[in-house]
């Protein structure tokens, strides 16, 4: 199977000071899944039947499964198998074990998911190997009990509960772990319910997500109270190759002015940072480029998350598997091996790199974006 299909984008040339390389604006894309599937369970819910009504609105045939359980049609060919499954939505309810939070350092208390699975095709997914089954992305029904489960974590946690540094944040919770909520909100309307939800929500509490993608309009006039976080993944240019079926750059960062603008407390999660052969001035220039959509926003509250690149032999293998002709670097010889607190193996760049790109990025951050917090590098 070839390259795996993009949807077309609309680029016009914004105004830029001179001397200065224009940004390209970019209509920011609106996933359009092949196949949607909806369970039994799933329309039983409220959520459920809002999701397929906003899912038909748009012209969208819903499946309708017979029993609660989601097969995928057999492929003989494990590519086309991933190409079906990435390209398929599914209305499902999350499991009892959904509400049974797990920690996430360094960046929240705690995590829980919206969805499953991410339409993307980023060629170096840390996604890969860690769920299980065909890459469907599933929406979750029972958004209620999820929501209403939150409560009972209020003050607890390891990360922002009990730092000193971070204590401002309250109890954080992360949603983006396993998935990218903002690429489906057009399609579930998910993301606006936890929004509103911690917005009303009068407690230490923060709600935060990551995000490549840029069709932030729905969020921009809801009433967040400065409890969400939104942030978004950027890598440097040189890297935009490895990020299919993602918005460009270019249009992440206009979401993250318009967002910002909008009173959201923002941030840079700068991942997966990669040994490209020219990495400092390509993340250099990522981050001038961030500070100048950043410039003369008001009450500017910006963090950074710095997350380098590192693989699995597991997620190594499966992503090779979905994208055969990728020149991500995977060469163990060039790594690092780290035992995780898992006992699983990881590998890593070389400490002497790692310390070098951290000094390099965290300079030019302290240079060209003073506001911004560097919550953790890793």
């Amino acid at each position: 199977m070839g390259r795996l299909p993009t949807m077309d984008t609309i680029t016009a040339s914004a105004p830029a000071p001179s001397g200065e390389t224009p940004r390209r604006r970019t209509t920011p894309r609106l996933w359009q899944p092949r196949r949607v599937v909806a369970t039994p369970a799933a329309l039983e819910l409220p959520h459920g039947k809002a999701m397929l009504r906003r899912i038909e609105a748009k012209g969208i045939t819903v499946e309708r499964l017979s029993a609660n359980r989601l097969v995928m049609p057999k492929q003989p060919d494990p590519r086309r198998a991933y190409a079906e499954a990435k390209a398929t939505l599914a209305l499902v309810v999350a499991p009892p074990t959904k509400l049974r939070l797990q920690p996430i350092p360094p960046s929240a208390d705690w995590r829980f998911d919206l969805a499953e699975g991410c339409p993307a095709h980023c060629q170096y997914c840390y996604l890969a190997g860690s769920l299980q089954g065909p890459p469907v992305t599933r929406a979750y029904a029972n958004l209620d009990a999820i929501l209403g489960n939150l409560a009972a974590y209020l003050g607890q946690g390891a990360v922002t509960s009990a730092s000193e540094a971070r204590a401002r944040e309250g109890t954080t919770f992360e949603a983006s772990c396993y998935t990218d909520p903002l690429a489906i909100e057009h399609l579930t309307g998910s993301l606006s319910a936890a929004i509103a939800h911690f917005g009303a929500w009068d407690a230490p509490v923060q709600l935060r997500f990551t995000t490549k993608f840029a069709a932030v309009e729905p969020l921009l006039g809801l009433a967040h109270n400065r409890r969400t976080r939104i942030r978004f993944s950027v890598n440097a240019r040189g890297a935009a190759r490895y990020e299919g079926g993602t918005d460009t750059l270019d249009a992440r960062l206009d979401a993250l002015r318009k967002v910002a603008l909008a009173g959201y407390p923002v941030g840079l999660t700068i991942a997966p940072i990669l040994p490209l052969p020219d990495w400092e001035e390509a993340y250099g220039g990522l981050i001038r480029d961030a500070a100048d959509a950043l410039a003369g926003v008001p009450d500017l509250d910006l963090t950074a998350e710095l997350i380098t690149h590192r693989f699995t032999p597991i997620s190594k293998t499966v992503l090779q598997g979905w994208y055969p002709g990728s020149d991500l670097p995977l060469e163990e010889a060039d790594r690092v091996r780290k035992m995780t607190k898992f006992g699983t193996v990881k590998y890593v760049l070389p400490r002497p790199q790692m310390e070098a790109m951290r000094l390099a990025l965290t300079r030019t951050l302290g240079e060209c974006l003073p506001a911004a917090r560097v919550l953790y590098w890793t």
